[in-house]
């Protein structure tokens, strides 16, 4: 699944870092006692991805140990073992004792920096591991879980956080890798001002630091997501977690796409946020910032009151609060404030008012407990006359935390925020009340007046209308039929038997919903079953349908003239007041594209059947267009409209929208362009002409279609923003057609050619100009022969985006389609 990042894409200037290392000849990820890392020499993690040596950033001639990325964004350090304390000069040598401890040395064989162990090792070794961890460990120790390590660079973070790495407290050691800290400057990696981390002071939460002041909360986990970052998700990249108990509090980010270089960093810019590397652009993208707009600032509206960005002001008091300062409120000056209009002094009649979508307060001078309720929590609260707020820990119902004093940087979303719980003075819950009754009365009143009113407009409505519908439709279905039908030839011209309006409805189980087969525009499709016991299938017009009136007279007139193998049957129509249906015979199979879209059904089509499909599709094709006594031109060939036994043989069915063609008419225009996307020609659904070329193109288009299992519509590829036809238009070039195949095909049973040869000839029906493309008679010849066939050219409407662009500027309203590929129409004139 391909996913777009969001942000833009940004470069760092101390990310690249010149790096004056020498490398050993052949790559090593570990080292042991005796064999010391040197100034120049380096070891690499074992996929290439991280490298371990000794570097100078940006200007300085400053010499540190640290970790970057090697094979990728090379030079970004994600790690610095002396951060503190620089070597002066490349005398700098990396040594491991015997003890297993990592000692970091000048040319003076002065110990500058050095690592501790918890226990005596068995022949120690250092090893760069393939996340980016540099670990010591016992040499014969292949154990990957990190509690097996003797010492580990990824409990020591410093402004960066790998997958892998946590970040986080331990209750029972006291070991504190809360907080990672930017670099002073672009030339000195040590402490900088600012930091991310975990406060767990209070109920945990996640902040960004500069210097001792909070710059953004992205809040406490409320085992959903943070809650002042409610559009951080998980997703397809990497996983988060968080992670509290008795014993140890941590933040922990695994990766799920090991093929994504993806980085939690904080810079000196102020930046703090997650990274990923982008193959494309050769650079970092921001998939994620923190603190994205003003309302994220800490502490932005002051104490007791709620930011929301989409407000003017985006400030506000709570209600039963009031600004502190007045005067400063109105000068969008809202840090001091708001306080309560009455205080709470646990007066009985207290209680609390409940606030959606909140982000949490600073949780950082809470009490929480995570076994309660949330009844019990407010139990506890409403005991505690100091105690002004509640939550719960998890959004999910569960865990308690209670606030105590006032109440700061809060803000509303429109969505996945919070249920916060307020404590408020009795005297404003009664007026509450007494708002609340008031206003239930009026609304009552209002609503009981408007049900009356809207009934009965509401049943004029239904009256007129349907006294109007039926004298149109009844007006529409007399002009349409005096059109085509006179009183002497009507019998001889139909030549097809008209059913009883009870017999269909017997036949159908009163058109049962348990009998619908689908819908379409022209109205419900049920099966059914005659009384001599022949199973049909019923296409009922819907009276609420935009369209059918029209398309069931054509249908009546031309396919009832109509009779091929690869034909759908009308073996009957009924015509009773405003009843209006046709019956076919029933294709137990359904239609082609409930097998070749289903990645279950199509492994059933095989390469032959496939084949056998496609040449049944050209033969019905060609008897429309040539061998049957009039010329039709289709003009909504679609994979929905090819019908399948139950031996599979395809029949081409609903005729609704086609067209006769008299002589030695070859092309025609029109204002009331019909069809699918996706699989009209471009001189049709530009410019409205149409002809037995523009039937050819959707031939083509379903030739592609059955050969890869894929639809044109909608196609999408890692590599390019073609449609189905441009796809294939490019594996063409470039000479790679076999993969355009249906990986579901088992091409055992037949030669791989006839599938390619089915794919060219795909190819020469949706050319661009319909003078390029064969007609139908030329195609069955090719698909059935073995001669050469000529090159074809590049393909009508080449991407998807193509047909919207290119019908913009045309004067005519094309047609529509919806996701199930229901034909929709519109009509503009010039």
């Amino acid at each position: 699944m391909r996913r777009k990042l969001g942000g833009i894409t940004i470069q760092f200037a101390y990310l690249f870092i010149v790096l004056s290392t020498i490398r050993i000849s052949t790559a090593v990820d570990t080292f042991s006692p005796g064999k010391p890392i040197k100034d120049g020499e380096s070891i690499v993690s074992p996929g290439q991805l991280y490298e371990l040596g000794f570097f100078s950033p940006g200007s300085s001639t400053r010499r540190y140990l640290g970790i970057w990325y090697k094979r990728v964004s090379t030079g970004t350090v994600v790690w610095v073992a002396n951060r503190e304390v620089p070597v002066l000069d490349k005398s700098g040598v990396l040594s491991i004792t015997d003890q297993g401890i990592l000692q970091l040395s000048n040319g003076t064989n002065h110990v500058l920096w050095s690592s501790n162990v918890t226990r005596t090792p068995r022949n120690p070794v250092a090893q760069l591991l393939e996340s980016g961890n540099f670990v010591v460990k016992e040499g014969s120790d292949s154990s990957t879980a990190q509690s097996s390590y003797l010492w580990q660079s990824f409990d020591y973070p410093v402004d960066t956080l790998l997958p892998g790495m946590k970040l986080g407290m331990n209750f029972v050691t006291g070991a504190d890798s809360s907080f990672i800290y930017s670099w002073k400057s672009l030339d000195d990696p040590a402490k900088g001002d600012i930091g991310f981390g975990i406060d767990s002071h209070g109920f945990p939460q996640l902040l960004v630091t500069k210097g001792p002041a909070i710059e953004y909360r992205l809040g406490s986990f409320n085992g959903l997501r943070y809650t002042g970052t409610p559009r951080l998700q998980q997703n397809l990249i990497y996983k988060y977690t968080f992670e509290l108990n008795e014993k140890e509090v941590y933040y922990h980010v695994d990766l799920l796409n090991q093929s994504i270089a993806t980085r939690y960093v904080v810079n000196t810019s102020g930046f703090s946020g997650r990274l990923v590397w982008k193959d494309e652009t050769q650079s970092w993208a921001i998939y994620y910032q923190a603190g994205e707009d003003q309302c994220d600032n800490y502490k932005t509206c002051g104490p007791n009151a709620k930011c929301n960005i989409n407000d003017s002001p985006m400030c506000s008091c709570f209600e039963g609060f009031e600004p502190k300062s007045s005067r400063d409120w109105d000068l969008l000056d809202w840090s001091s404030g708001c306080v309560r209009k009455d205080p709470i002094d646990c007066r009985r009649g207290e209680g609390f008012v409940k606030h959606e979508g909140m982000k949490l307060p600073d949780t950082s001078m809470s009490w929480y407990n995570q076994s309660m309720n949330l009844q019990d929590c407010e139990q506890l609260c409403s005991k505690k006359c100091n105690c002004t707020a509640y939550a719960n820990t998890d959004i999910r119902g569960s865990g308690c935390v209670l606030w105590y004093g006032d109440l700061v940087d809060m803000r509303e979303y429109t969505d996945r925020g919070q249920d916060l719980y307020i404590r408020m003075s009795a005297a404003y819950l009664e007026s509450l009340r007494r708002q609340s009754k008031a206003r239930k009365r009026k609304r009552i009143a209002i609503i009981i007046c408007s049900i009356i009113f809207v009934m009965l407009l509401l049943g004029l409505g239904v009256i007129l209308y349907r006294r109007r519908r039926k004298v149109k439709a009844r007006e529409k279905i007399k002009r349409i039929i005096d059109k085509y039908y006179n009183t002497n030839s009507r019998s001889e011209d139909l030549e097809l038997p008209i059913f009883q309006f009870g017999i269909i409805s017997k036949a159908t189980d009163h058109f049962s919903d348990r009998n619908e087969l689908g819908k379409g525009g022209f109205g419900p499709v049920y099966k059914g079953t005659l009384p001599d016991g022949k199973e049909v299938a019923v296409k009922r017009l819907s009276m609420d349908s935009g369209q059918g009136l029209e398309e069931f007279i054509n249908e009546v007139i031309l396919i009832a003239k109509l009779q091929h193998r690869n034909l759908v049957s009308l073996l009957g129509c009924c015509i009773e007041e405003d009843e209006r249906i046709l019956v076919y015979e029933y294709m137990s199979n359904k239609s082609l594209d409930c097998f070749i879209f289903d990645q279950s059904k199509s492994r059933i089509l095989d390469s032959r059947m496939r084949i056998n499909i496609i040449d049944g599709i050209a033969r019905g094709l060609l008897y429309l267009h040539q061998d049957s006594r009039l010329r039709i031109i289709h003009r909504d060939l679609k994979t929905s409209n090819i019908l399948l036994d139950k031996d599979m043989v395809p029949k081409i069915s609903d005729f609704g929208m086609a067209r006769i063609f008299g002589g030695n008419q070859t092309e025609a225009n029109t204002k009331r362009v019909v069809g699918t996307y996706g699989y009209m020609a471009p001189e049709y659904a530009v410019d409205g002409l149409f002809s037995v070329k523009s039937d050819i193109f959707s031939f083509g288009v379903i030739v592609l279609e059955i050969v890869s299992g894929s639809k044109n519509r909608g196609f999408s590829s890692h590599d390019h923003m073609h449609n189905l036809l441009g796809h294939a238009w490019k594996l063409w070039t470039e000479g790679k057609m076999l993969e355009l195949i249906d990986n579901n095909l088992d091409d055992s049973s037949v030669a791989v050619s006839e599938i390619v040869r089915c794919i060219h000839v795909g190819l020469l029906c949706v050319q661009q100009k319909p003078e390029d493309r064969p007609n139908m008679s030329s195609v069955v010849l090719m698909l059935n022969g073995e001669s050469s066939l000529p090159q074809p050219k590049q393909p009508g409407f080449f991407t998807e985006r193509e047909i919207f662009e290119t019908g913009s500027s045309s004067s005519y309203q094309k047609s529509a389609v919806s996701v199930n590929e229901i034909t929709m129409t519109m009509l503009d004139a010039r």
